[in-house]
């Protein structure tokens, strides 16, 4: 039996680091999204508040198996 995958694009976001905010999009994915399997980061960037950095956004892929009946 093989499977079969969807991906879906997520933004995540932390205060702290890019580490927090890839947990975050997973755990918030994860609320709505059964089976997922992998993750693939597409993009790193950050949002600066008076010269510093105030938040770290990353951008992820991730795969989940669908669901045969």
């Amino acid at each position: 039996m093989s499977n079969t995958f969807k991906m879906v694009t997520v933004v995540g976001t932390s205060p702290e680091s890019y580490e927090a905010a890839i947990a975050s999009a997973l755990s918030d994915a994860s609320a709505t999204v059964r089976n997922l399997s992998w993750f693939e980061v597409q993009e790193q960037r950050g949002r600066i508040v008076d010269g510093k950095v105030a938040e770290f956004q990353i951008k992820i892929q991730i795969g989940f198996r669908v669901e045969v009946p």
